[in-house]
């Protein structure tokens, strides 16, 4: 089968591709790397040994639109509507979880309990006075 800038992605083609993003280290320098064309050229290069001929671009272009739609699903569904779904949001789920969006939502917890830390001092300051 032959794959251009046109063709669709099949669905052996982006579980070939999850498999090569899943690895630890691929998921570590795509991680803040803004300038990552050699990292989807290896991409593609492991992509052609495994029977998928995509480009590099076609990759990274893959790649933003599942790590996109991925997120699309995981705001609704922490919105309460778990209607939104796609096909390979367990896989991605286990892939992008670990990611340090995560670690700022984390932060930003920290920041509104040392937050609720200053406002319940306060009060307490208050009627102290």
């Amino acid at each position: 089968m032959e794959s251009g800038a046109g063709k669709h992605w099949t669905e052996e083609e982006v579980k070939a591709l999850l498999s090569v993003w899943s690895e630890k280290n691929i998921r570590k320098q795509l991680h803040g790397t803004l300038r990552n064309k050699g990292i989807f050229i290896y991409i593609a290069k492991r992509l052609q040994e495994l029977g998928v001929c995509r480009d590099w671009k076609q990759c990274r272009a893959k790649y933003k639109n599942l790590k996109y739609e991925y997120r699309t699903v995981k705001y609704a569904h922490n919105s309460g509507d778990v209607t939104k779904t796609m096909k390979f949001f367990h896989d991605l789920d286990a892939i992008l979880r670990y990611e340090p969006v995560t670690q700022l939502a984390a932060e930003e917890n920290s920041r509104c309990s040392a937050t609720e830390t200053q406002l319940n001092t306060s009060p307490t300051a208050e009627s102290a006075q």
